[in-house]
């Protein structure tokens, strides 16, 4: 039993209680940093509402703030929800009218659920917090980017939005990003700048010239910024406008689906897009002339008058003309170029300076020509038109004419072009020009007058001055080639006794003696009776598509002949190749040395190439061992590999050593042969002292592979063979071991089109490696293996001498 005390449950211990303190702590801390962010921000409108209360009273700032404070004491709401309040009385602004609206809402749920928070109570004065707040954080904001953190923070978060842009327009309806709030950094970099004409949702409001809210950007089906952060969020574009003109749009972005929202939340958001409007306003630099008021509400209109001045076609210069709440309602005309002709006769001093619907009110109206103006002012977007009918009043008489038409804003001026088209004049000048490019000349000959009509083109076609008479029908064969009278015949009759069209080709002679390849195409007229009373038609000049089709046809069958012969050839060198070159060769084993070779030939048979490989027991009894590489491919390069192949067998017989043969050998290659040049790597190999002696030309030097390790032979000076009358060649000497593995091979087996021959001779020794498994493996298959694990990628064919020490 509890006596003089209360029941507090059961008894905590100490660290349950050091726990309950420090969430309390926390807790006033947080409570502690709201207030003052709240403070700090509301500071703006407070010193606002001093002013107002200054102003009204009479009072010096101390004595208004102390009011200020009196006033909130006894309505019993805070300061800052107070000078909402003061501000809104005194503005009377769209902001005002979205706070109201939210209040008569608020009061209407309060009257149907009969109860709940009144609307004054604390919903309405935060609303009007968060939105004066907004309004001057974006007023005192130095950039546009400042201002859509502004309104993020303290307007759209508590609707529940997570994200905003706001989009400046340029005079050529593209958008830039001018400020953005909630989206990722990179994500605002890569929508930095839409191009005119690409379909978003900002430029869906800015078109339409409305706020447009979209479900979500997926089920829209159009890209816009932050589509990927959050794709199924509900959007919302509201365009900024102010004087009729669209300045930019307001996007914000939601998190997820959105419910349709109430009108004094959509009131909400179309203030704040007005403040963006404020702000991208002040963003567009004004030089306004002292001395032309005018100009300095328009700023750039005397530089757009000249341009007008300098057209040749009618123009109008035209500016905005507002009522007193600044909405657009018409344009006045500014000016009126010095080609402009009134369709009703007026002077242009009459037309000039006055309001484009009083001046034209059947014009604009009937053919929606005002509202395509006022959208062009608004979005930037230019209007052009081939064809638009407009239609004003001669006294009272109706007068219609068809015009193309220009429209375009320049600053906040627009310029109207229209051009009176006459439809006869302009389909028979492009018919013309048809006929022109064409060269298509007509005719229509009267068979019961004899009277013949011809165009000029038909004139000139045959070589005849426009004053000369026309030739008809029935003579048209005395002007005909010899060999195309017959087809000439066959056209008359169809034409002129069967009664029906008929077309043929052929040559016309003319008087100057030339002659061109016609094609006539004609269709009898008949009258009701059916009798034949005329023949119309054209004739077409296709004498240059005639020598075409003779020079690609001469053209083709010389690529045929080419083509036959190069194949011939291709055939013959690879004949002459693989006659000396077989791509397998059975092993050598002469003097205590195991040789095998390997040829790869080119993959393409019009690649053949001029690789050679050589080995072969010397009467002295040492052993050749070569490989060379001719530039080029064909014919050429087989018959050049012939004879420095067998030269070298040649000097190889005089016993001299291998740098001395190599010198001999390039002799031959620049004097003996037709411009040959070719790399060659030469060894001698000694049994007696089990000696080998090599120099290279410009090759690659040979690969020794000893304890299962391979290694690049020294890189001996030598020039290409051919290059030079006298090149001189050094040598190298290696004393070979039991077992040792010695390599001599051509380019095409490490050749690579991305790296260069140190990295590819790096790539050879890799190739190696992988070539010794498996270790008892011969040193034919370590040869095949080469060349079927070789990434060469060049398509040139290979030689490999593979050389072991017993």
């Amino acid at each position: 039993m509890y006596e003089g005390r209360l029941y507090e449950g059961p008894p905590r211990n100490d660290t349950e209680a050091s726990l309950g303190r420090l969430a309390a702590t926390v807790e006033r801390l947080r409570r502690e940093v709201r207030e003052a962010h709240a403070a700090a921000e509301g500071r703006a409108l407070i010193e606002m509402a001093k002013g107002i209360l200054v102003e009204r009273l009479g009072c010096g700032p101390a004595q208004a703030a102390k009011q200020l404070a009196v006033l909130a004491d006894q309505a019993g709401v805070s300061r800052l929800e107070l000078a909402a309040d003061l501000i809104n009385q005194a503005a009377r602004d769209r902001l005002t009218e979205a706070a109201r609206d939210f209040v008569v809402r608020a009061r209407e749920e309060q009257e149907d659920t009969g109860g709940g928070r009144t609307a004054g109570g604390k919903d309405a004065p935060s609303l009007s917090v968060r939105l004066r707040t907004a309004e001057s954080g974006a007023l005192a904001a130095g950039d546009t980017q400042a201002v859509a953190e502004s309104l993020l923070q303290h307007a759209l978060t508590p609707l529940g939005a997570t994200a905003v842009a706001i989009w400046a327009a340029g005079t050529d309806s593209s958008l830039t990003l001018a400020g953005w709030a909630g989206f990722a950094a990179e994500e605002a970099a890569r929508w930095h700048y839409v191009p005119p004409g690409v379909a978003t949702l900002a430029r869906r409001a800015l078109t339409e010239r409305r706020t447009v809210w979209f479900e979500s950007p997926a089920a829209a089906g159009l890209p816009t910024l932050g589509r990927r952060q959050a794709p199924d969020g509900c959007r919302v574009t509201v365009p900024a406008g102010n004087g009729g003109r669209i300045l930019g749009v307001l996007e914000i972005c939601w998190p997820g689906p959105l419910e349709p929202q109430p009108p004094q939340v959509q009131r909400q958001i179309e203030a704040l897009a007005e403040l963006c409007a404020h702000t991208l306003d002040s963003r567009s630099p004004v030089s306004p002339d002292p001395g032309h008021p005018q100009h300095a509400r328009h700023p750039g209109l005397s530089e757009l008058v000249d341009f007008a001045d300098g057209l040749l076609d009618p123009a109008l210069v035209l500016v905005p003309h507002l009522d007193a709440e600044g909405r657009l309602v018409d344009f006045r005309i500014h000016h009126v170029s010095s080609h402009f002709v009134d369709p009703v006769g007026r002077p242009r001093s009459a037309v000039a300076g006055a309001l484009l619907l009083e001046a034209y009110p059947l014009v604009m109206g009937e053919s929606g020509l005002f509202e395509k103006i006022e959208h062009v002012h608004a979005t930037g977007e230019p209007f052009r038109a081939e064809r638009v009918v407009l239609r004003a009043l001669v006294g009272q008489v109706p007068l219609t004419v068809e015009a193309g038409v220009s429209i375009s804003r320049h600053g906040e001026s627009v310029l109207l072009i229209w051009r009176v088209q006459d439809e006869a004049a302009r389909l028979a000048r492009v018919l013309q020009h048809a006929q022109r490019l064409g060269r298509i000349g007509g005719f229509e000959e009267n068979l019961a007058t004899g009277e013949i009509v011809w165009n000029s083109q038909l004139f000139a076609l045959h070589g005849l001055p426009p004053t000369a008479a026309p030739i008809p029908l029935e003579q048209l064969p005395a002007h005909t080639h010899p060999d195309d009278e017959d087809a000439i015949g066959r056209f008359l009759r169809t034409l002129l006794h069967h009664r029906r069209p008929a077309s043929a080709a052929f040559r016309l002679r003319r008087a100057d003696g030339i002659v061109r390849h016609i094609r006539v195409v004609a269709e009898p007229a008949l009258d009701a009776e059916g009798r034949l009373v005329a023949v119309r038609g054209a004739c077409q000049d296709v004498s240059a598509q005639h020598w075409t089709e003779v020079a690609l046809g001469a053209t083709r069958d010389q690529l045929a002949q080419t083509e036959q012969e190069a194949a011939e050839r291709n055939r013959m060198a690879l004949q002459l190749q693989r006659a000396i070159m077989p791509p397998t060769r059975g092993p050598i084993d002469a003097e205590g040395l195991h040789i095998a070779v390997r040829y790869r030939p080119a993959e393409e048979d019009h690649l053949v190439g001029g690789d050679w490989y050589d080995a072969v027991v010397l009467p002295s009894r040492q052993v050749l061992l070569s490989v060379g590489d001719v530039a080029g491919h064909g014919i050429e390069a087989a018959t050049g590999m012939v004879v420095l192949r067998n030269a070298l067998r040649g000097l190889a017989t005089t016993g001299a050593g291998p740098a001395q043969i190599l010198s001999w050998l390039n002799t031959v290659a620049h004097h003996l042969t037709e411009n040959v040049t070719a790399t060659a790597v030469c060894g001698l190999y000694d049994p007696d002292t089990r000696t080998l002696r090599w120099a290279r030309a410009g090759h690659p030097p040979p690969v020794l592979v000893r304890d299962q390790r391979a290694a690049t032979l020294p890189m001996v000076g030598g020039l290409l063979l051919g290059a030079l009358p006298d090149a001189k060649y050094e040598e190298e000497q290696l004393e070979l071991q039991a077992g040792d593995m010695l390599l001599m091979y051509t380019d095409g087996l490490i050749e690579r089109r991305d790296r260069s021959l140190q990295e590819s001779l790096e790539n050879l020794e890799q190739l190696l490696a992988a070539a010794q498994e498996p270790a008892d493996a011969t040193l034919e298959q370590r040869l095949d293996r080469l060349l079927t694990y070789s990434n060469a990628d060049t398509d040139d064919d290979t030689c490999i001498v593979g050389v072991r020490m017993r």
